[in-house]
């Protein structure tokens, strides 16, 4: 079932880079999940490329995260205008919808951990300039902004700061890789939808990265928007198949959360994907298991594309 694809997170940017922050690939065609060969056969395709920083992520200490963070930047960029015939970076959910329609790939840039901007509040507005529509507050650490899932610890007031900023120039709050306290010090004072662009269902697979319940319908409150990860560690027992990444949507579904699920896959960031499910061209897949599973053709299209759009046209209001 060939739907249109909004996808909220890969990590495919940094992939295109090797561990000296030189070009490692081409976008156009690779052997990771991500390239524009097998994007341009879907129906449409918009998709979030995450810049990922995290403290000391070169071991060697030769490159910095804010190093890192430029290079993958203007790596990038280099391959928006090598690419400009089937790609193009999109700012707003007129340029998104422009570009679909046009025959092109829209592209939307993504914080992943602020490490490489040094978790400043005051680079918020260059980086919405620059077309950054989103940002979460941490990866797998406890920083200046905020503890993560696997640290624990709330939101500071630096933290504080980053959100109000983020919001005030329109960028989506990503509470993925969050504590759960730092999570509700959020909602505690979000002004705008939230996203968790990459988590699941912590009631279908007891994962630390995964929503509860209540933190699920306290996102749908706000309007935002969870997206789903196909990573095999976030979905389930093993074999994990699309059927278990299925059954966090039906979870969702049965929660009232129809307007308010989106797609997350985490692509090219991921060890292992569900059985059948290889790269950017099986989402079509992902839409027929559901579809056999009983989820409507307008729920498809909302979860597929309507939802994670109509939540960063709110967010940049």
């Amino acid at each position: 079932m060939n739907l249109p694809v909004f996808d909220l997170h890969c990590d495919t940017a940094l992939e295109l880079l090797d561990s000296q922050c030189r070009p490692a690939g081409r976008l156009a065609k690779r052997r990771g999940h991500i390239d524009l060969e097998r994007g341009k056969a879907l129906k449409g395709y918009a998709q979030l490329f995450a810049i990922f920083t995290t403290p000391g992520m070169d071991p060697s200490g030769r490159f910095s995260p804010e190093d890192i963070f430029n290079a993958v930047l203007a790596n990038f960029r280099r391959e928006l205008e090598e690419n400009r015939a089937l790609l193009a970076q999109v700012r707003t959910a007129e340029e998104i919808q422009k570009t679909v329609e046009e025959g092109r790939i829209a592209a939307i840039l993504s914080v992943e951990g602020p490490a490489g901007i040094g978790f400043d509040p005051g680079r918020l507005e260059e980086l919405a300039r620059e077309g950054f529509r989103m940002t979460t507050l941490t990866w797998n650490e406890q920083n200046p902004l905020a503890g993560s899932h696997k640290t624990g610890g709330g939101l500071t007031a630096q933290g504080r700061e980053y959100v109000k900023n983020a919001q005030r120039y329109g960028m989506a709050v990503d509470v993925s890789h969050l504590s759960d306290e730092a999570f509700w010090n959020i909602m505690d004072m979000t002004q705008a939808p939230v996203s968790a662009s990459h988590s699941n269902s912590r009631a279908v697979w007891g994962a630390s990265r995964n929503l509860t319940d209540e933190q699920f319908k306290a996102i749908c409150e706000t309007g935002g928007v969870a997206g789903l990860n196909l990573y095999t560690d976030f979905l389930g027992e093993a074999p994990v198949t699309l059927d278990t990444a299925c059954h966090h949507v039906l979870h969702w579904l049965e929660l009232g959360g129809e307007k308010h699920i989106a797609l997350g896959g985490d692509l090219d960031g991921c060890e292992t994907l569900p059985q059948g499910f290889t790269g950017v061209d099986c989402w079509p897949r992902l839409g027929q298991a559901l579809l056999e599973k009983g989820v409507p053709v307008e729920t498809l299209e909302d979860l597929f594309w309507n939802n994670a759009m109509r939540m960063l046209k709110q967010c940049s209001m």
